[in-house]
């Protein structure tokens, strides 16, 4: 794989985990919000980090670790993917993957193949063309991200569904209907739009929802998910 960075430690990407995230390189979505341009667009993209610099890092942290992030970008372009994290669970790692969902064949040989303990997956917008397109700037097969959906909701991995609000994007009615198609998801995030080193410099003037336009849609939406978390700049409730 791609690796365009590490961090070395994270006591939030992981739950329940004290974690190291491995950022892979490559994504063919170009959400106007994302912060890591230099893991999407190729002209930005920094040098890869060894295979064997990774290992030798994980190696070391061992009894320092619980777990391995990986994320990206999008992990599931890689095709080595499942023969990283063979590797890393023979180390003794849990694993958890990022992922927009657009590959359900390999989610699912991952999940089957025992390699993931946790999947957290994007959801950007209503699971309708146009919505979708307004966010990840280009046509994604929303039914492979559907298929996505239906796997995690399954039940055979723990998981989360997140989506990121911004006041431009995300309407109030638009969330129910997120919520509707996530009908049954044991866990989903709503997490606070950072306005500042996004992909596209423009979406820099667009706004977060307000945290009482947000505890609103919290209140209504509680009895529907076990776990509805709030997730603002990093802080988690």
């Amino acid at each position: 794989m791609r690796i365009g960075g590490i961090q070395k430690y994270s006591t939030i990407d992981f739950p329940k985990k004290l974690a190291c995230v491995l950022f892979t390189q490559g994504c063919h979505f170009r959400c106007g919000f994302c912060h890591n341009a230099e893991l999407v667009e190729p002209k930005q993209f920094g040098n890869c980090l060894a295979e064997e610099e990774v290992f030798t890092f994980l190696e070391k942290r061992r009894k320092a670790l619980d777990g391995v992030v990986i994320s990206g970008g999008e992990p599931t372009l890689h095709p080595d993917l499942e023969t990283w994290l063979r590797r890393i669970r023979d180390l003794g790692f849990a694993t958890k993957l990022d992922t927009n969902g657009i590959h359900p064949n390999v989610l699912q040989s991952l999940i089957q193949g025992e390699l993931l303990d946790f999947v957290a997956m994007d959801i950007k917008h209503c699971l309708q063309a146009s919505y979708y397109d307004s966010i990840s700037g280009i046509s994604p097969n929303l039914e492979s991200i559907q298929e996505s959906v239906q796997t995690l909701l399954s039940g055979s991995v723990d998981y989360e569904f997140r989506t990121t609000l911004i006041s431009e994007i995300h309407r109030r009615e638009d969330m129910l209907a997120i919520a509707a198609s996530l009908r049954g998801a044991r866990q989903w995030t709503i997490q606070s739009f950072r306005p500042q080193k996004t992909l596209n410099p423009q979406w820099q003037n667009f706004r977060p929802w307000s945290a009482e336009a947000i505890g609103s849609l919290r209140t209504e939406l509680a009895e529907k998910f076990p776990e509805l978390r709030i997730r603002y700049l990093g802080f988690s409730s």
